[in-house]
């Protein structure tokens, strides 16, 4: 675990996939046509944490949905690219408009399409529900599934790191 956190250290990006990440991987289509998802709330509220930390988020998902655009919105998440059926130049786009080195973000994913990716960045974690070939190009998979708390692992995983986890934990005492 040290070698996580060591890795942890030096990260300024962390990026998340969204379906079977910050979801369940369900996707809940209405009579009228409209796309759903269930989002965790203490998922959302790591991701507000950490930001407060100085640590950037952004998406980078395969699809294209209106809820995620919201629920991004609402997190002050700005860096959002949806619509990514190969998320690689997304990456390297979003790399560059934030102004850091690959080695110094994160990404976490649950699918082959986040193995592009998870192979260039200093952190690659899968969530435990990923599919095995994800878990096994991962530095670190989380106990929790994705959309079950997951991103929240996470994030405390990263503030643990680079030492920022219990001030965090302090301004809510």
């Amino acid at each position: 675990m040290q070698d996580i956190l060591d890795r942890a250290k030096d990260i300024q990006l962390l990026i998340f996939d969204v379906d079977g990440v910050l979801t369940d991987g369900s996707i809940i289509i209405g009579d009228d046509g409209e796309e759903y998802k269930a989002f965790h709330s203490r998922d959302g509220h790591g991701m507000k944490l950490i930001q407060y930390t100085g640590v950037e988020i952004g998406i980078i998902t395969g699809r294209t949905s209106t809820v995620v655009e919201h629920r991004m919105t609402g997190l002050g998440i700005n860096l959002v690219y949806q619509g990514q059926k190969v998320k690689l130049p997304a990456f390297e786009q979003m790399i560059e408009q934030v102004g850091v080195k690959p080695e110094q973000c994160a990404y976490v994913g649950d699918d082959w399409v986040d193995l592009a990716i998870m192979g260039r960045v200093g952190l690659a974690i899968a969530v435990q529900d990923a599919d095995p070939l994800v878990k096994e190009k991962a530095h670190w998979v989380t106990q929790a599934k994705g959309g079950k708390g997951a991103a929240r692992e996470v994030c405390e995983m990263i503030m643990r790191g680079q030492g920022t986890l219990q001030d965090q934990i302090e301004r809510h005492l």
